[in-house]
């Protein structure tokens, strides 16, 4: 049953990847130089956790998030292993909606299944598509907060 939750899951994370774009840029002839200062860097926090049910990991923009993300990944479950890293990156990219991530569960009546998305609103049609049977839980994480 898990595999073909996963099978279709492939399927239609294949399929939503079959009509992306892509973008043409044209060269720029000039370079521009900008001067990076300590007010452009911010402070982005990896984080993982690895429990008796399995390992899951993301990005959150301070360590509160952090180790509130470990908290709601572990509740309920020994936890082997956890680490939060922390890394410098430019805010501009940081607050860049367009690169972020949304980690997705689901537990139906007749399974589970999790997998990553785009936007929240595939994530959520894609819960709607691989659940068969009666949604018992599901969860959408972020891979980073907005703001």
């Amino acid at each position: 049953m898990k595999q073909s939750i996963l099978i279709i899951s492939t399927v239609v994370l294949s399929v939503l990847n079959i009509n992306a774009t892509t973008l043409e840029t044209t060269s720029a002839t000039g370079i521009v130089e900008t001067e990076i200062t300590e007010s452009h860097i911010t402070k982005v926090y990896e984080w993982s956790v690895k429990t008796m049910s399995g390992k899951s990991s993301g990005t959150s923009s301070n360590l509160e998030d952090a180790k509130e993300m470990i908290a709601l990944f572990s509740r309920n479950e020994a936890v082997l292993e956890k680490k939060i890293t922390s890394y410098y990156m430019l805010k501009s990219e940081a607050k860049n909606t367009d690169n972020r991530i949304y980690y997705w569960e689901v537990k139906s009546t007749n399974g589970n299944a999790k997998g990553f998305s785009s936007s929240e609103s595939k994530a959520r049609e894609i819960i709607d598509l691989v659940s068969k049977g009666e949604i018992i839980s599901y969860k959408i994480i972020t891979s980073g907060k907005r703001k």
